[in-house]
């Protein structure tokens, strides 16, 4: 009998254990701020600095997320995607996804259009920057979405157009 209670308690602690690993719950209630710099910040006013090249604005799916992302081409041919004023639910193993669709308000779209992962979720809160590959085609990949990759869920998307757009 003894034993068994000591099986029984150990088995309720792995399953607690796990559970925790996977759902990462502490999460809901700690954001990760962070307020990286422009990328090129601070360089001479005589170079042509930065050009937006598309941007948009998040739209909330499975969590509230707001704020807006911009690809910027800047000095030497490099892109980079910046977050502003953003801010989304924080969670395990959320990415930052350039998405081939023009919008996304579901999960299935990301899984069927095909993305882009540019990185980890630097900060669930705050001004972050996120290199885009030189070879990702701007005019297919139309859409950022912050993107929990444990669970497969859509926090939310931010639609790129034209820059002025």
């Amino acid at each position: 009998m003894r034993q068994r209670n000591v099986i029984i308690a150990l088995t309720v602690l792995a399953a607690g254990a796990t559970g925790w690993y996977l759902f990462r719950p502490e999460r809901l209630f700690i954001d990760d701020v962070v307020d990286e710099a422009f990328p090129g910040e601070g360089v001479a006013a005589a170079s042509a600095g930065p050009t937006a090249l598309a941007s948009g604005t998040f739209h909330s799916n499975a969590h509230e997320t707001y704020g807006s992302a911009t690809v910027y081409q800047l000095e030497g041919g490099r892109r980079v995607l910046r977050l502003a004023d953003f801010e989304t639910s924080n969670g395990p193993d959320v990415r930052v996804y350039l998405v081939a669709a023009a919008d996304v308000t579901d999960n299935d779209t990301v899984k069927k259009s095909g993305f882009v992962e540019l990185g980890k979720l630097k900060g669930n809160i705050g001004a972050q920057n996120y290199e885009v590959p030189a070879d990702v085609d701007l005019a297919r990949y139309r859409a950022v979405t912050i993107w929990c990759k444990r669970f497969s869920v859509n926090f939310g998307t931010a639609p790129l157009g034209a820059s002025g757009s």
